[in-house]
């Protein structure tokens, strides 16, 4: 039989012969033969098909906000019926370098809680993303956690784009903050959401006990509890779990790269060569970081947690060793120890962490994870931000292009890691 990676040294030995594909618009023989020779969940298989079967067409238009609304008012009717509703206060939302975000005011009669005016977004995909991801999963894990660990309210989705331009989903307004309104002194504020963020020390101890309090309840939930239909879960005992994560980055690597970068090539390999075994399956947000939520400073108690988009069901080292990255967070005051997320050292966290989730986190297999995880960073940026940015595919151009120098700086990072364990 041959493997995932060999079929990508077969492919790789193509392209270097000369053969060529234009990714731009690729044929319906090339998008088999990626599904083929990189298997992965089917909901994920779908999305990123859909995104290839699409690609030639035309690149993003700026949508309106009245378009939007519209769109809106076709699924409230199709939702509600009869029941007689307005629109207002429609407005852009900042930040969204991978989601186009609307916010708005729905008054309407709300069930079990009678008439109200309820402040919604709408969140929904451009034409190509930094990170091709499935409306269907992301309403899913919200759901599941709702009551579990903050969320935001969830109202309706949009998964096959019936109402919208592209998929989308629609979801309460959260309050708080996702960054301190402290900035480090004689610093100033990086705009770039949760890199190098500084949390001032009066804080530290309370929202960094909320941030491990989460996780811990994110991995204990039961599965088995929700409806997870738009996940496939992977066998113990086994590397299905690392095999379907490799699989699905070395297909977007794949589809979006347009330059041969061997250090990828080595990454690929040993990660492929090194997967660890499952020892047990749990629900992940697989972005779990400071940035993501939503908090009130006052009381140092998260609010919210936003972005579960790239969440699955899998290994709980990926998201410790993603938390942990040194990209999110920052030095202590002395600038010697790095805390996660600008809260407290990775020791700390690991130590908190294992005592509030019961579960223990194996050092090889949280370091596989870590190069697993900049090898994601390396492929979206250098990857899929070059292909979005330069075929106009998505709302925030400019920014994405920006992103590509970064990840020259993970890759910088992804070659000190690979001759650790070489």
């Amino acid at each position: 039989m041959i493997t995932a990676q060999a079929e990508n040294d077969v492919g790789m030995e193509e392209a270097l012969s000369g053969s060529f594909v234009d990714k731009n618009n690729p044929s319906k023989e090339w998008i088999r033969s990626l599904r083929k020779r990189y298997p992965i969940e089917h909901e994920l298989d779908r999305v990123l098909t859909r995104k290839l079967e699409q690609r030639g067409g035309p690149g993003f238009s700026q949508v309106s906000l009245e378009a939007l609304l519209a769109g809106v008012g076709a699924l409230l009717r199709a939702r509600l019926g009869e029941e007689p509703f307005q629109l207002s206060d429609a407005r852009w939302m900042s930040g969204g370098s991978s989601k186009l975000q609307m916010a708005f005011t729905l008054d309407w009669d709300r069930p079990g809680l009678g008439r109200e005016k309820t402040k919604m977004v709408l969140r929904m995909e451009p034409a190509e993303s930094i990170i091709e991801t499935s409306r269907l999963r992301e309403y899913q894990l919200i759901k599941a956690f709702e009551g579990i660990v903050p969320v935001p309210p969830l109202f309706w989705i949009d998964a096959n784009a019936e109402f919208f331009p592209y998929p989308a989903l629609i979801y309460g307004f959260a309050s708080g903050i996702n960054r301190p309104t402290q900035t480090r002194p004689n610093s100033s504020r990086n705009n770039t959401s949760g890199v190098g963020i500084w949390v001032p020390p009066e804080l530290r101890k309370k929202l960094g006990a909320e941030f491990v309090s989460c996780l811990a309840k994110i991995h204990t939930r039961d599965y088995r509890s929700a409806d997870f239909s738009a996940f496939n879960v992977p066998e113990v005992g086994t590397d299905q779990c690392a095999e379907w994560g490799l699989n699905l980055w070395d297909r977007v690597w794949e589809e979006d790269s347009d330059e041969d970068i061997p250090l990828m090539r080595l990454v690929s390999g040993w990660l492929r060569r090194n997967m660890p075994v499952l020892d047990k399956p749990s629900i992940l947000h697989c972005d779990y970081r400071i940035g993501n939520f939503l908090f009130d400073e006052g009381e140092g108690k998260i609010t919210a947690w936003l972005d579960w988009e790239l969440g699955c069901i899998g290994d709980r080292h990926q998201d410790v060793a993603w938390s942990t990255s040194m990209v999110f967070g920052g030095l202590d005051d002395e600038g010697e120890t790095f805390l996660v997320g600008g809260m407290m050292s990775e020791s700390q966290f690991i130590e908190n962490y294992e005592k509030s989730s019961g579960f223990r986190i194996n050092p090889k297999t949280l370091h596989w994870y870590k190069i697993f995880n900049n090898y994601s960073l390396a492929i979206m940026t250098i990857g899929t931000c070059y292909r979005i940015a330069s075929n106009g595919k998505t709302h925030q151009d400019v920014l994405v292009a920006s992103l590509i120098g970064a990840g020259y700086a993970t890759l910088n990072q992804l070659a000190k890691q690979i001759e650790e364990v070489l």
